[in-house]
């Protein structure tokens, strides 16, 4: 008996859902910024469009925040409450949720609802990008050593960095918790230095330059993956637009 028709249906497509169960697939797409309706028709029916792993067939249903939906291999956050925000964190502010000591937080600059929490950290001092959400999957991508997002950094130091100090940069320095991996180090000016890094080691930035003779006089994230916002002022925030978070979702060694 040939059997490849059902084991292709079994494996790769869905049959529509009960008219009862879900939404339709195209009209959550949309409604997540993939375009107009007819448009996330057209991805589904190229095959483009996943649930739980197997192929969508226009027709199918999901039940948002349950099933999980990818477009072109990456994940979809279908639940109705998710919010995704960028702030340029300010000196003197401490990434936190709380604060014992009732020193200003990074979630004072947002929306009390729906909760928020940052993702990753940058110390009090430190300045630039940073990211607060309730999607728990994609802050899990973001922050896991082993995903390897680049962050990338200003960096002034006390004094001018000589050439043999930016080669250890780039090859490792070693700290207290172990080498630093490789990181891409640029020299803007003689106290100036732009440098990307995908760990995410305590004050490891700081911890670098010292370990090669500079203390840090400040710190400024610039990019965090594919995010990055020269206009956006210091201490001001705004939600990330649905390219920005698919872009965010598709970065290499982001992706599950």
């Amino acid at each position: 008996m040939d059997t490849s028709k059902s084991s292709y249906d079994e494996t790769f497509s869905f049959a529509p859902r009960d008219e009862t169960e879900g939404e339709r697939l195209q009209k959550v797409l949309a409604r997540l910024g993939y375009g107009s309706r007819r448009v996330c028709e057209e991805l589904i029916e190229s095959g483009r469009v996943r649930i739980d792993g197997r192929r969508a067939i226009l027709g199918s249903r999901v039940r948002p925040g349950v099933e999980r939906v990818t477009v072109d291999d990456i994940e979809v956050a279908t639940a109705p409450d998710m919010v995704y925000y960028l702030l340029n964190k300010p000196a003197g502010v401490i990434t936190t949720a709380a604060d014992p000591q009732g020193r200003p937080k990074v979630t004072d600059f947002v929306p009390v609802e729906p909760r928020v929490f940052p993702v990753g950290r940058l110390d009090l001092e430190s300045e630039g990008l940073l990211l607060l959400t309730n999607d728990g999957a994609l802050a899990q991508l973001l922050t896991h050593p082993s995903h390897g997002v680049e962050k990338e950094y200003l960096t002034y130091v006390d004094g001018a960095l000589r050439p043999h100090e930016l080669a250890q940069l780039r090859r490792g320095v070693e700290l207290s918790d172990g080498r630093t991996q490789p990181a891409k180090v640029s020299l803007l000016a003689p106290d100036l230095v732009k440098i990307t890094i995908h760990e995410g080691r305590n004050r490891q930035i700081r911890r670098m330059c010292e370990a090669v003779g500079h203390r840090v006089l400040r710190l400024v994230r610039t990019r965090i993956g594919p995010i990055t916002d020269r206009t956006l002022a210091q201490g001001s925030v705004r939600e990330l637009s649905t390219s920005e978070v698919i872009a965010l979702r598709g970065t290499p060694g982001a992706r599950r």
